[in-house]
């Protein structure tokens, strides 16, 4: 058997070295390229938002700190709006009908994983945790969230067919005003509030007659909340992650 030489040896070190690099590289890029493509696949039956309304606006509060907890929530790991694709659809008109007036569509929430209102729900039964009391409900009792029908067990987000928005200026990108605060818990939330001028009071209605046009049924408590009617999926509550 022929020796290898001391001066030989480095050569073949340094060649298997580079070779268990390049292996090395390769086994990241197939990792990321396969890890990628099922972190993006959606259930059937659901799309990305932008996918179909590219030019809506997106402020994902809940991925964000900017929310009534105050943190990023569970199930919420991308900024990104998700929905059921006939709720897609009807939302894709109504972006074209607003954007006729010089507006257009800002979403704060979309679908939202069970696990997020399970998080919402151990929120809600800690009394001690009042972070973001004073900008999201300075006037309403944390323990009478659930009553009040702010928080609750059950979101018909999961069901993916509902929507939290607001209107922008698609010229300017600024907010229209509404009269209240996305998320805020009190009655300046309401559509029938009497606390807002005539001004945002029509400019909440042009949100709601436009989405209703196109099949979005509000929720009289909070300005900002629809959900797609007939929904897809009314008795599923799905919990796969925002992301």
């Amino acid at each position: 058997m022929r020796k290898i030489r001391k001066k030989e040896f480095p050569n073949f070190s340094h060649r298997y070295k580079y070779f268990m690099r390049i292996i090395f590289i390769v086994a990241i890029c197939l990792n990321f390229c396969f890890g990628f493509a099922q972190t993006g696949k959606l259930p059937e039956g659901f799309i990305y938002v932008k996918e179909r309304i590219p030019d809506v606006v997106l402020e994902m509060r809940y991925a964000e700190k900017n929310n009534f907890i105050g943190k990023p929530i569970a199930g919420y790991n991308k900024p990104v709006a998700i929905l059921s694709k006939p709720a897609a659809e009807a939302l894709y008109l109504v972006q074209q009908e607003l954007k006729n007036e010089g507006f257009c569509l800002k979403i704060f929430d979309a679908y939202r994983p069970q696990q997020a209102v399970n998080e919402f729900m151990t929120w809600a039964r800690d009394p001690g945790d009042t972070l973001m009391k004073q900008d999201f409900y300075p006037d309403v009792d944390k323990r009478n969230l659930f009553n009040y029908g702010y928080i609750s067990t059950r979101s018909g987000h999961s069901r993916g067919s509902t929507i939290d928005l607001t209107l922008i200026d698609a010229n300017t990108g600024n907010e229209i005003d509404m009269g209240g605060s996305y998320d805020f818990f009190g009655e300046l939330s309401h559509h029938n509030s009497k606390d807002v001028t005539a001004e945002q009071k029509q400019n909440r209605d042009l949100l709601k007659n436009t989405m209703a046009k196109h099949g979005f049924h509000p929720y009289m408590q909070e300005w900002w909340h629809y959900t797609f009617l007939p929904e897809p999926y009314p008795e599923t509550y799905f919990n796969f992650p925002v992301e």
